[in-house]
């Protein structure tokens, strides 16, 4: 039996190195190309992208989600848990690192269920970092429920018609190609009559309609499209995986990239924690810093214990996947860790704009920013009410109703099973006495 709450040296050594080089060399880009992260690079971008990428590179530290077959280092989620910690203080971070979302995701599915051609086409070019992708799944009247799809795509000779619609598709407009989901069979359930293609998006009917910001992003400027699929036409080797197996893909994806979500709101959580330590002992009020006022001693250890709390959580999680390689097994934890997700950023980001004051809610810090955050966590990857009801459904698995309606801690009974189980010894007691 081992219980270890330590990093080996060598890959502390790596965190080490990240945490620097993050700091120092990725942080100054959010500042000069802020929202710029997944459009395809230009000359002065890419004079300065380039090279960052190379050092990770030159560490091994590029796509480590991925197998050293794909060009990561394998490493496996508990490393990456501690990776993206800090990787997540940074919009710029993931990009520079080869690890950004939808595309881990989107690479992930693509390695286990594309075929050879499929790899060459579109998971090389990921894995290189020369294009974006996008996943397009829900749509605008379900949202992510699937019983309630009706994009379809039916087979026309050697080919797929794809017709529908699909709403807030991640950088659709910046993506070099689109996993589409779909539904293929419509006399069987939605679970087994779904199926996923891959798409380029300059396939002739795929339309973006409008690009969808978040918060006070100007109209039109967002990055989240609502698609339209009009008699989009591919080959029958658009196919991802087989037909009717778009559950089975996305269970795969979503698992992942839940996991992944988690570990990159920690390192966020980090940044808004520390500008919040940092401002209580640089502020002067009410005669002393607000380091010494007990509300805000308050803030900072709430936030400190919620954010331990959450982290561990993510870790055990991180460790329970590399054990057991399957997401399944995992499932309760990792739909408890994505309910707890909006609520942990949520509160950080709103005591540490407090403790800022008016600056807090300006845009010349990030924290405004960094609030809005939340909601998105709490809708990201499935609803969290969604998920609290799977996390429920798993724990009740493994517990059983009472025999006759009686709660087995019902004191009366278990103090008469108490009696009978010493009767001998209550009896010499009794007559003791």
């Amino acid at each position: 039996m081992a219980w270890d709450f330590e990093t080996d040296p060598e890959f502390q050594d790596q965190l080490d190195w990240i945490a620097a080089f993050v700091a120092e060399e990725v942080e100054p880009l959010d500042l000069l190309w802020p929202g710029l992260e997944f459009t395809p690079l230009d000359d002065s971008r890419r004079a300065v992208v380039d090279p960052l990428k190379q050092e990770v590179r030159d560490r091994g530290l590029w796509a480590s989600h991925l197998g050293p077959e794909l060009g990561g280092n394998g490493y496996g989620q508990l490393k990456l848990s501690l990776m993206n910690e800090i990787l997540g203080r940074s919009s710029w971070a993931p990009i520079v690192f080869g690890c950004q979302a939808p595309d881990t995701g989107n690479a992930e599915i693509i390695a286990h269920y594309g075929t050879p051609d499929q790899k060459a086409r579109y998971l090389q070019p990921l894995l290189d970092g020369e294009c974006f992708s996008s996943y397009s799944m829900t749509e605008p009247h379900a949202g992510s429920d699937p019983t309630l799809f009706t994009t379809r795509a039916v087979p026309d000779g050697d080919d797929w018609v794809i017709n529908g619609s699909k709403f807030f598709s991640s950088n659709a407009r910046t993506a070099a190609f689109l996993i589409v989901m779909a539904l293929t069979d419509p006399e069987v359930s939605p679970y087994q009559g779904m199926s996923m293609f891959l798409v380029p998006t300059d396939t002739p009917g795929v339309e973006i309609v409008r690009n969808i910001g978040l918060g006070s992003e100007p109209p039109g400027e967002g990055s989240h499209a609502l698609i339209d699929y009009r008699d989009v036409r591919v080959p029958a080797d658009a196919l991802l995986g087989g037909e009717g197996q778009a559950f089975a893909i996305a269970q795969t994806r979503l698992g992942g990239g839940r996991i992944h979500h988690a570990m990159r709101t920690i390192g966020l959580c980090n940044r808004a924690f520390d500008m919040m330590c940092e401002r209580a002992l640089s502020r002067e009020t009410q005669g002393g810093l607000l380091a010494e006022k007990q509300f805000v001693q308050g803030f900072i250890a709430d936030s400190y214990a919620q954010l331990a709390q959450f982290r561990l959580f993510v870790l055990q999680t991180a460790w329970s996947i590399d054990r057991y390689q399957d997401y399944r097994k995992v499932r309760k934890d990792i739909a408890a860790v994505k309910t707890l997700m909006p609520g942990v950023i949520t509160d950080i980001v709103l005591r540490a704009i407090q403790v800022h004051g008016a600056l807090g809610v300006s845009n010349e810090l990030p924290l405004a920013q960094m609030l809005l955050t939340g909601p998105i966590l709490g809708l990201a990857d499935g609803p969290t009410e969604v998920h609290k009801v799977t996390v429920a459904r798993q724990v009740l698995r493994d517990h059983r109703p009472s025999q006759d309606g009686w709660p087995t801690e019902h004191r009366p009974r278990k103090l008469a099973a108490a009696r009978e189980k010493y009767a001998a010894y209550l009896d010499l007691e009794v007559g003791n006495l």
